[in-house]
């Protein structure tokens, strides 16, 4: 029985952190034992918002080289850069022609800059270029032309995969073929929001993330600045309300969790004792990625080769699709 295709895109801005790492890359890594996982750099995506080329390009490293780092095996997985397959951009074209205006109006992210700019009193449209509001075209594009089963993605891009699958349900209806998979949005109900430096969700918004490969003394040090209460040293502590002791829960074993949590609830432990656990725990998981991550992207030219023998494979597949929608609509 063939597995069924799990796509994932990863847009290359900002660096990784830890809420990254949990929230996305592991699970989505993690895919690779029950689906054909693929793997892309929305590379034209991040166009919307970064300019600089130097800076784009490398961020694309970046990203592809933490992918690397923490166990993608583009033996195993398909991995690639959006820009390196031009049969994307025809397929967007031809999605274009069967997706409604409306449909783009209802799309999240053109709604809250909308919204936004209404609030401020400006134009609706104030700032917002035909990218923003086509993004969901471009990113059902991404999908459909590797007949992608399901997308995992958080509750936030829910709204993208159903309009995708309502786009290629369009399509299928019109020329009464299956032509392209309609895919599902794969969400892991499981995966829990990170806490950051002060208890908040983790998020570059918030300027309170930890990155996920800084050197040993800086994540130490960066460490010892997650914001905790008063309490002092022999006063009993809970562990359930601690930004540090929720931190050292991704990383510890149950029964490191038990013995730390133990600690907090006799009294007598300071909150840099508990500082320096975490710490402890996130450096023997992360050290190894951090080694390999480095080895990546001092190298970027070995960066390169895995993503256009990639591209090589996804032009293949990305060919066979648009073969059969050519064929479909009358211009083959």
């Amino acid at each position: 029985m063939e597995k069924r295709i799990a796509l994932t895109g990863i847009k290359p801005t900002g660096t990784p952190h830890i809420g990254n790492y949990f929230g996305a890359i592991k699970p989505a890594l993690e895919l690779a034992r029950d689906y054909e996982t693929r793997f892309f750099i929305a590379d034209y995506h991040a166009l919307n918002s970064e300019r600089d080329p130097q800076r784009l390009k490398e961020q694309t490293h970046q990203v592809a080289a933490t992918w690397l780092a923490c166990g993608l095996d583009p033996e195993k997985s398909l991995v690639y850069k959006q820009s390196a397959v031009p049969e994307t951009f025809e397929l967007t074209t031809i999605l274009m022609a069967f997706t409604p205006k409306g449909l783009m109006n209802r799309a999240h992210a053109y709604k809250a800059v909308s919204e936004e700019n209404r609030s401020a009193g400006k134009d609706p449209d104030n700032g917002i270029n035909m990218g923003l509001y086509t993004y969901p075209v471009l990113m059902a594009a991404d999908i459909l032309l590797f007949n992608s089963n399901v997308v995992p993605v958080g509750r936030d891009q829910k709204q993208h995969i159903e309009m995708t699958a309502d786009i290629a349900q369009a399509i299928n209806r019109n020329y009464r073929e299956e032509l392209l998979t309609v895919p599902e949005p794969l969400i892991n109900e499981l995966t829990q929001i990170i806490p950051g430096m002060d208890g908040r969700k983790m998020s570059k918004s918030y300027n309170n993330t930890i990155p996920l490969f800084l050197p040993s003394k800086q994540l130490r040090k960066l460490i010892m600045k997650i914001v905790t209460n008063s309490q002092g040293i022999e006063e009993p502590k809970n562990p359930e309300n601690c930004n540090v002791f929720n931190l050292y829960r991704l990383f510890a074993t149950e029964e490191e969790q038990e013995a730390l949590r133990q600690r907090y609830l006799a009294g007598g432990m300071g909150w840099g004792e508990a500082k320096q656990a975490l710490y402890e725990c996130m450096e023997r998981e992360i050290a190894p990625y951090r080694e390999r991550y480095e080895e990546y992207i001092n190298n970027t030219d070995q960066i390169d080769a895995i993503l256009a023998q990639g591209a090589e494979k996804a032009r293949e597949i990305a060919a066979g699709t648009i073969s059969r929608l050519r064929r479909a609509i009358g211009i083959a």
